[in-house]
């Protein structure tokens, strides 16, 4: 599995738009013996995904918000280093764990591996390949630190090249919400902005306030921030 990362890294680097990469993932997790590959990039409450998955897998799972209870990625954020997973079902295992397994198993996703990276500020993204073997990761020969700096490289030259997501974390924001963000990016205050929109001051702070909860941020900043780099404002 060692060799595999580093052609991995190679095959990558010869990627020059969306089509390549996403052939040289599937490509690449086929040769591994895998059936899905999903690239996942979290960010505060929001995250975008390159997949393989069934699209109605990829729809359910960021409708219902997944990521906050998939185990996988819960013990890729506790422990950020690859390993192997499985869907067994075992004594003692949360309703909700039950419900979540049985789901994913309905569209083939049984067990696999993951590779986790810290990516800065934060941020954390994961390469999964998954099989719908009950126990295809297991007794998969590899070095976590090999994995890593490999699937590092990966995440970089796809953040550069900017590929495109198969899915992106529905934000619902109204139009007031926006353009206060939009004014608040272009450096303008709350009390600016009622006096350029016509509106009250407490109904800007009102918007602002709203904006961040549905971004999932804390600060002003973080919300025009992530909103730009969401393509919302």
């Amino acid at each position: 599995m060692n060799q595999w990362f580093v052609r991995l890294t190679e095959q990558m680097s010869l990627a020059h738009d969306d089509a390549a990469v996403a052939d040289v993932l599937q490509n690449m997790t086929s040769d591994a013996g895998f059936r899905y590959f999903a690239y996942l990039n979290l960010q505060a409450e929001t995250q975008t995904a390159i997949s393989t998955y069934p699209k109605e897998w990829q729809v359910r799972y960021f409708e219902k918000k997944f990521a906050h209870i998939d185990p996988v990625v819960l013990n890729a954020k506790s422990h950020p280093e690859a390993f192997a997973w499985s869907n067994t079902v075992t004594p003692g295992m949360t309703k909700e764990r039950r419900a979540f397994y049985g789901e994913a198993s309905e569209f083939g996703i049984r067990s696999g591996i993951s590779v986790p990276i810290k990516t800065g500020f934060g941020r954390m993204a994961m390469l999964t390949l998954a099989s719908d073997e009950p126990n295809a990761g297991e007794g998969l020969d590899f070095s976590p630190v090999m994995a890593a700096a490999s699937f590092g490289q990966v995440h970089s030259r796809m953040e550069v090249m900017r590929v495109r997501p198969t899915r992106v974390t529905r934000i619902r924001m109204k139009a007031n919400e926006l353009t206060c963000l939009r004014w608040c990016s272009e450096g303008k205050t709350a009390r600016d902005i009622a006096d350029i929109e016509n509106t009250t001051y407490g109904n800007v702070r009102f918007f602002i306030r709203n904006a961040k909860t549905a971004l999932g941020v804390t600060s002003l900043a973080q919300a025009t921030a992530l909103a730009k780099e969401l393509g919302l404002i």
